[in-house]
């Protein structure tokens, strides 16, 4: 604005400036201008500054609206542009998705063209084996009418001779009715009969021989178990023996035993139960009771005595209170240990003590806790060869024998008081029957009763289980020998097989077939009743018959 208003004054004072003045001309001019005057050309540059400014703002916008609409036709063009690309595009995109779906579609018309080329060609080869179908089932159709006419000519001959057999069967009866004088009845019973007895005949040989191959097939079959049975189990051959005499360091020793006027000898006898037996065999006293645990508790007060060295009523008293007490313990520990090692559960402590006891019973010198844990093993491997409770055999055969812990105290057979006195604990019923029937006393209920049997036999029959005096072997042998002899109608008798059997020669003459085997019977039952023995012995009559004439 300012520019332009001094433009406008150089104009107005161009004619005073064109010429060239002295020097201070400006000042003299301006000096010699009035107020109206500058006024007027204040107000006239104002004026023509304004015009000016106008002017220049709108040549501005019209230069910004210029600029304005070249930049928006530029945009329009560019949209428009860009619109045509994507048209373009888009055209290309939709042609491209209508050639993959044509060829998509292509390719479904020809897998559908080849499934029903293939329908096709399958229907063709069904039509064709229906043809052929059709042609067998025609050939049959003529087959089974040329057989249908074949059946009922055979149907009709069939007939005729069975009419023909009937008119040769009333004949034959009418003869047969007319030579052996019998009734139809008569006939049918006496036909009757005779088959009768020959299908009783035809039973009674298969039964037998069926029985004979069930025995033998049973025969072996235990034998089998019971080897096997024998070889699992491998025990000790050794068998154990109370102690019942007690080494003494000098015979000195046997005075302070005795005591003054045998006071102390008495208060021992009278202490422990036992007999004390002392001799002249040097270094050696003798213990004698019937009572295995008394025996051992005074054999264990004697030896504590011995070392101990004092020696009298009031110490044998003393220590024999202390040794029964020790014993006690000692029997449950040998309980406990005993069901432990068999593995058995849910045994009262009662029980247990009796099995402690036990240990210090013997039979035929073999340990009778021994051979209770042995036959429980044996029992359970047969058990378990036959698929029964191997449990519950072996808790049989363990607590088979547990009787002989009472019938010292007690009357009756340990089987009976071994199975009442198991009875008041609630053990199972095939343990109690076992207990109880283990000797042929009861009935056998189950078949836990004859495994635990089985084993029992074993366990005692086993070589080294059992051991007795030369002696008394040889009066078993001769008693069952003279007991065998004096039966009428044996004419020799022999014990073999260590006792084990006892074969006997009747008289041929004397004695039938039936005869012999009533003796064989009668003989068993006389043994069982009459002998005490170990394990079973054998019965073995024979009857031989001989015819011997001589040539010439």
């Amino acid at each position: 604005m300012f520019v332009l208003t001094m433009t406008f004054l150089r104009s107005l004072l161009r004619p005073w400036v064109a010429a060239p003045a002295p020097p201070g001309f400006l000042t003299t001019a301006a000096l010699r201008w009035t107020p109206a005057a500058l006024l007027a050309g204040v107000a006239g540059g104002l004026l023509l500054g304004g015009l000016l400014a106008v002017l220049a703002i709108g040549w501005r916008r019209r230069g910004a609206l210029n600029r304005a609409r070249a930049e928006a036709e530029r945009i329009i063009s560019e949209a428009q542009r860009r619109a045509a690309e994507a048209a373009r595009q888009a055209e290309i995109d939709t042609r491209a998705a209508t050639l993959k779906m044509r060829e998509q579609a292509e390719r479904e018309v020809e897998t559908l063209r080849e499934e029903l080329r293939n329908l096709e060609q399958r229907l063709l080869k069904r039509e064709d084996l229906l043809d052929q179908k059709l042609d067998t089932l025609s050939a049959k159709e003529k087959n089974l009418a040329a057989l249908e006419t074949s059946l009922s000519e055979r149907n009709q001959a069939l007939a005729a001779k069975e009419q023909q057999l009937e008119q040769v069967h009333e004949r034959e009866k009418t003869l047969l009715l007319r030579i052996t004088n019998l009734s139809p009845e008569e006939a049918r019973q006496l036909l009757l009969k005779r088959f009768t007895d020959e299908v009783r005949h035809e039973m009674a040989a298969l039964l037998a021989r069926e029985e004979d191959q069930a025995k033998e097939e049973a025969r072996q079959r235990a034998t089998n178990v019971m080897l096997q049975a024998m070889q699992r189990y491998a025990a000790e051959v050794t068998s154990e023996g109370t102690t019942k005499s007690i080494a003494i360091p000098s015979d000195d020793m046997k005075g302070r035993i005795i005591g003054r006027e045998g006071r102390n000898i008495r208060a021992f006898e009278q202490a422990t139960g036992v007999d004390v037996i002392i001799d002249d065999t040097p270094g050696m006293i003798t213990v004698n009771c019937f009572d295995p645990i008394r025996r051992e508790i005074a054999r264990l007060t004697m030896e504590k005595l011995i070392s101990d060295g004092r020696i009298h009523p009031a110490r044998i008293e003393e220590v024999t209170e202390a040794t029964r007490r020790e014993m006690e313990n000692q029997i449950r520990q040998l309980g406990r240990k005993a069901v432990l090692e068999a593995n058995i559960s849910g045994l009262h402590p009662k029980i247990m003590e009796l099995l402690g006891r036990l240990h210090y019973r013997t039979s035929y010198g073999q340990n009778v806790l021994r051979h209770s844990i042995e036959t429980g093993f044996l029992a359970q491997m047969i058990a378990d060869e036959l698929r029964l409770d191997g449990a519950l055999a072996r808790r049989a055969g363990l607590l088979h024998d547990i009787g002989k812990a009472l019938d010292h105290d007690q009357e009756g057979t340990h089987p009976a008081l071994g199975m009442e006195f198991c009875r008041k604990f609630n053990e199972p019923e095939a343990v109690l029957n076992a207990i109880g029937a283990h000797h042929n006393d009861l009935p056998a209920t189950t078949p836990y009763t004859p495994i635990v049997m089985a084993a029992d036999a074993i366990s005692g029959a086993r070589p080294g289980a059992r051991r007795e005096s030369l002696e008394r072997y040889m009066k078993r042998l001769r008693d069952l020998e003279t007991l065998a002899a004096g039966v009428p109608g044996v004419r020799q008798a022999f014990a073999i097989q260590a006792g084990r059997e006892v074969r006997v020669i009747v008289d041929p003459e004397r004695c039938d077939d039936a005869g012999a085997r009533l003796i064989a019977r009668d003989l068993a039952m006389r043994i069982q009743n009459e002998l005490t023995f170990p394990g079973e012995i054998r019965v073995t009559v024979l009857r031989e018959v001989r015819a011997v004439e001589v040539a010439r």
